[in-house]
């Protein structure tokens, strides 16, 4: 793998390009162990449901050390642009990280982002000197605003949140791809390695996930399989696949062979 080939958001390089999650683990020794598992340097962090702010209880930075992991709070859980800036500047507050993940959901059953208060809250959080990095359904018109506000990358789905159902519209990715000269960063709906591996190959820069790895059977096995599964997808893409082709070509040549 070259070692020069490493993603970049908001100036910040990482040497990953695996993002991992830290909701719905037992506890946090699983968390810890899973997150080393993946390799992953980036575990986003909800500010709402994971203790990260009081220290005088359980706190996940207890085991997820700061000077090793760049954490990055998320704004999950906020129906409202007021509570998705709220739960922002709490995080920068604590000293946890200018750089946030941005949602505003604007469906409880399905956890759709609301796109009109998504752009809302980057614009002001930008103007804030948040880097921010929204998540987004995959519709490279509001990927293009966001790019356009200042966000620092864009996020898109791809499929709900925890269903585990893969990239469902590929097609709109790549066309985020083309359209957004920011990192694309595949968040919600992985379910397992291939479903990283084929975002990869589409040519994002990276993928973002928690369910597929803490909801799995052996959830430190899975988060390993997805750091090799995320490696492999980049290089391929890489690589350059061959073309689709209808019919069968011969692998080796008959020119030149003696009758």
């Amino acid at each position: 793998m070259d070692v020069h080939d490493r993603l970049v958001v908001g100036g910040i390089e990482f040497k990953s390009r695996l993002i991992v999650g830290s909701g719905k683990y037992k506890d946090f020794i699983e968390t810890q162990k899973a997150t080393e598992a993946s390799g992953a340097d980036v575990i986003t962090v909800a500010v709402r449901r994971v203790n990260v702010l009081d220290r005088t209880k359980e706190n996940l930075l207890d085991y997820i050390n700061p000077k090793v992991y760049k954490i990055l709070p998320n704004t999950a859980g906020c129906y409202t642009v007021q509570d998705a800036i709220r739960t922002a500047h709490l995080a920068r507050a604590a000293g946890i990280s200018d750089m946030v993940k941005l949602e505003v959901i604007g469906d409880e059953k399905t956890l759709f982002p609301d796109t009109a208060g998504l752009l809302e809250a980057a614009k002001i959080l930008v103007k804030e000197g948040f880097i921010v990095l929204p998540y987004t359904n995959d519709d490279p018109v509001v990927a293009k605003r966001l790019e356009e506000i200042g966000c620092a990358a864009v996020m898109p789905l791809a499929a709900p949140i925890g269903s585990g159902l893969g990239i469902r519209n590929p097609y709109n990715i790549r066309i985020i791809l083309e359209t957004v000269r920011v990192p694309v960063i595949v968040d919600a709906g992985v379910g397992t390695a291939s479903d990283a591996t084929i975002a990869m190959e589409l040519g994002c820069h990276g993928v973002l996930m928690n369910t597929g790895i803490a909801g799995a059977k052996d959830p430190i096995r899975m988060a390993e399989a997805m750091k090799y599964a995320v490696i492999a997808g980049r290089q391929a893409y890489l690589a350059g696949r061959i073309p689709k082709k209808l019919y069968a070509t011969a692998s080796s040549p008959i020119e030149g062979m003696i009758e």
